[in-house]
């Protein structure tokens, strides 16, 4: 879209055409109030309080979209008038109870009603009782609610879910009279607003995957989390700005933190909140916020044992739950000392990138998720995207949702969610095994095969084959009929009949044989039937392309093979290609660490198993903190060096501590940060430097990106598709369900829960097992009882082993693999 300017209230704006107005005015600082949209998501015309003038009409700023020299007035009196009519509306029958919502102090309700100079009250409506609800780890006052409809908008166009809607109020029609006396745009928003609550589209109970973004967005106290309800003012808490501890995605969010009581002068975490015009939160980052490790003081004799642990140890062995500046002190400690760094998961991960690279020609991948966000064709391979990174999958529904997108998702998993995101995605669920087949297929359909190696493009040829099928269609034929009809002499006035041949267009339906290029990759797959049909008609004027890479590839007997293709999609199509590095900070660390393949004969673990362990779940040896109590980096999906810092304080030893006593130097932690090397594309730039925002216009300016380094690039030969690739039999897949991540989500009290052997409902019932009732998993690597819960949210026949308790080992017992083969065994 081509750039453009107008002018609002005087003031030159520059943006693109097509732009909203009201997103023009807020990139601009300008203040036009809006209580129904969202940025990011459809304008619903609920409030209506949007109104400007542009070139001399009335329109609604948040559905209006800017034209070339187009002159905007925020405010004349006609406007005005409407706004406090407005605001008068949504105050009718509205509870006086300030004092004790919890949305009182950052209430958009109480905002706009003293900006726009509310101070009467012209209007009064009979009012109906009002039920609240409790939906789990969300509370929904309908007495509060104003009907905006941001959280029914945020749930479709952003996270996806689809499960609120408007439903009928049951109250009083209005004076119709009202209609002649009250300005007309605060009219039709009462009419509206009288007849309609917030309800469900899943009956009594919701059920969706927990974001709480509709929490989030609620501009009044009707939706709130139930936890935090009646906790605290909201002027009381102490606002942290920090990075998710959970997945790679390291979403901006604040921890809301006071004391804990009159009593208790602790702080305490009471509520996460997070900049929901520019980034939105899935429920681990929501819920999952109270995982810090607490301890008393410093315990003395303990770290001394670990000190004498370290002495003895030949091995490190740590998860990817930790900050930049962690990692590098481990690889100072590694260079000092001759440790061995053990990370498995950072080592595949590294491995998949340094093959990827080669191919690519760079170390980094092009894309990120604000890219998914701005396509309108979107493909994800190998992640299972609702549990294995949130905001992936968020980027991808809003990319299909907003910009008239289109996609494709392949995984062995049926997934309703996303299968629910819109007529233009086309899922296919292979048989797991069979993730080259998918990529080989994107390479054939949208790679150029001048660029790709001969015999890559050689091997794309010979899925294809001639044939021919008879397709039905619909013609339009010429016939001539005969008709006699009556009419009348004009001379005489008498009747008579008269025959004529008429001619008409008729349809008929004839058969032809066609031509057809079979492409056996999409049998393989079993794609559907229509699949090329299809296609066409979803690629029609896309313009903008990405596709999303998971964790399944790395994880993977053919990740080396998995990495050339993802390399060669990179290099020679349009696509911008992200890929999920599996924990949280997972690309930071390979990064940073040179990682050995085998442990020694005496481990000492971090966050992980070992002879001496260093927990910051307070399961181990020696505690140390958890992410939410420290200061630091994690480096994320978007290839970002993002800040973080201490919600809560933390009384016991760090790790700066042990490396200090073992000969390294630094009286913090965060004094690693400037020494992060820019050799593997780091900035020298101190903490206190890094900033850690979101500007007006949406911009993300929080740290820094990487630097891209130029790799250089060889052609090595990728190999072909096994004839017994595909997996068979009963298969277990290690991920998690939706909301857990880590021990540490597993800590939090909002979602505190037992790991168990999760299953589709109709696998539940063909397995004749009931709820609860507790099995035996038995894989190559070992075996696991784990009770059987049957979960809404997948389908199909593959069961789900979950990796965030660490009592199940799930590292053991599927290694570099995500599924493995499973006998299932009654206890």
């Amino acid at each position: 879209m081509s750039e453009i300017t107008i002018k609002i209230d005087g003031k030159e704006c520059k943006t693109k055409e097509g732009e909203y107005i009201l997103n023009v005015a807020r990139a601009n600082g300008i203040f036009i109030p809006a209580i129904c949209y969202l940025t990011r998501c459809s304008p619903t015309l609920a409030c209506r309080i949007c109104l400007v003038e542009a070139d001399g009409k009335q329109v609604y700023s948040c559905n209006a979209k800017a034209k070339d020299g187009m002159e905007i007035t925020t405010l004349t009196e006609n406007i005005a008038e409407e706004r406090r009519a407005i605001m008068e509306v949504y105050d009718v029958n509205h509870p006086l109870q300030c004092g004790v919502c919890d949305q009182s102090g950052e209430c958009e309700l109480q905002n706009y009603t003293l900006e726009l100079g509310v101070d009467k009250q012209h209007y009064a409506i009979k009012d109906v009782a009002r039920e609240s609800k409790d939906w789990g780890l969300i509370h929904y006052d309908p007495g509060l609610c104003i009907v905006c409809e941001r959280c029914v908008t945020v749930c479709k166009d952003m996270i996806g879910d689809a499960v609120l809607k408007t439903v009928p109020r049951g109250g009083e029609a209005l004076d119709k009279g009202l209609k002649e006396s009250m300005p007309k745009d605060a009219y039709a928003m009462w009419n509206k607003l009288n007849k309609s609550l917030i309800g469900t589209t899943t009956g009594d109970t919701l059920e969706c995957t927990d974001c709480g973004e509709c929490i989030a967005v609620c501009p009044v106290g009707a939706l709130v989390s139930t936890d935090f309800q009646y906790t605290s003012n909201a002027w009381e808490l102490n606002s942290i700005p920090a990075a998710c501890a959970h997945c790679s995605a390291g979403c901006h969010l604040y921890y809301d933190v006071k004391h804990t009581s009159i009593d208790n002068p602790e702080p305490k975490i009471y509520r996460v909140k997070n900049e929901w015009n520019y980034v939105s939160l899935c429920g681990a980052g929501r819920f999952g916020y109270d995982f810090e490790n607490r301890t008393e003081g410093k315990d003395e004799a303990a770290f001394n044992r670990a000190i004498e642990a370290l002495e003895k140890a030949d091995t490190i062995r740590f998860s990817s739950t930790i900050t930049n500046e962690e990692a590098l002190i481990l690889q100072r400690l590694k260079e000092k000392r001759g440790y061995r760094l053990v990370n498995d998961d950072a080592l595949r991960f590294k491995k998949f990138m340094e093959t990827f690279s080669k191919a690519a020609g760079s170390n980094l991948w092009s894309g990120d998720l604000q890219s998914v966000h701005h396509s309108d064709f979107v493909v994800s391979i190998g992640s299972q995207l609702k549990s294995d990174n949130p905001r992936a999958r968020f980027a991808f529904n809003n990319a299909i949702k907003m910009n008239k997108g289109a996609g494709l998702y392949f995984h062995p998993v049926k997934d309703p969610v996303v299968e629910g995101f819109g007529k233009n995605l086309i899922c296919i669920n292979h048989k797991p095994g069979l993730e080259e087949a998918a990529m080989y297929l994107i390479l054939d359909l949208f790679g150029d095969k001048e660029a790709m190696p001969k015999e890559v493009a050689a091997y794309l040829d010979s899925f294809h084959s001639k044939g021919v099928k008879t397709v039905e269609e619909t013609i339009k034929e010429k016939v001539t009929e005969t008709v006699t009809k009556t009419v009348k002499d004009e001379e005489t006035g008498e009747e008579k009949e008269v025959t004529e041949e008429v001619t008409k267009m008729v349809p008929k339906k004839v058969t032809k044989e066609v031509e057809v290029d079979t492409n056996a990759l999409l049998a393989l797959l079993d794609a559907p039937e229509d699949f090329s049909d299809k296609m066409v008609k979803m690629l029609a004027k896309k313009e903008k392309f990405s596709i999303i890479l998971g964790e399944d590839l790395v994880n993977h007997p053919k990740s080396e093979n998995l990495a050339k293709l993802a390399g060669l999609i990179e290099r020679c199509t349009d696509f911008d290609v992200v890929i999920l590095p599996s924990k949280t900070n997972t690309l930071g660390v390979s990064l940073l660490c040179d990682l050995d393949e085998e442990a020694g004969d005496y481990t000492v673990g971090y966050n992980a198993a070992g002879d001496f362990v260093l927990s910051s779940a307070g399961t181990g040896d020696l505690d140390m903190p958890a992410l939410n109590q420290q200061e630091g980096t994690l480096t994320n999906v978007d290839k970002r060096v993002v800040p973080t810092n201490a919600a809560l304080g933390y009384k016991g030893y760090v790790l700066n501590d042990l490396a200090n006593a073992l000969g390294l130097e630094a009286g913090l932690t965060v004094e690693y940060t400037a020494a992060l090397p820019e050799s593997k594309g780091f900035k020298a730039l101190e903490f206190d430097d890094l900033p850690n925002h979101y500007t007006n216009r949406g911009e993300e300016i929080r740290g820094y990106h990487l630097t891209p380094q130029k790799v250089r690039r060889t052609n090595a030969a990728v190999a072909q598709i096994e004839e017994n690739a595909a997996m068979e039999n009963e298969i277990a897949y290690r991920c998690n369900p939706v909301l857990q991540f880590n021990e540490f989500t597993k800590k939090a009290h909002e979602l505190a829960s037992e790991a168990k052997l999760y299953v589709s409902p109709q696998k539940l019932e063909s397995m004749g097992l009931s709820e609860g009732e507790k099995v035996k998993v038995v894989l190559p690597g070992g075996s696991v009882e784990l009770a059987v819960e049957s979960d809404k949210f997948i389908g199909g026949e593959i069961l789900l082993v979950p990796d965030f308790d660490p009592n199940v080992e799930a590292e053991r017992l599927f290694a570099a693999n995500r599924y493995q083969n499973v006998t299932i065994e009654k206890v």
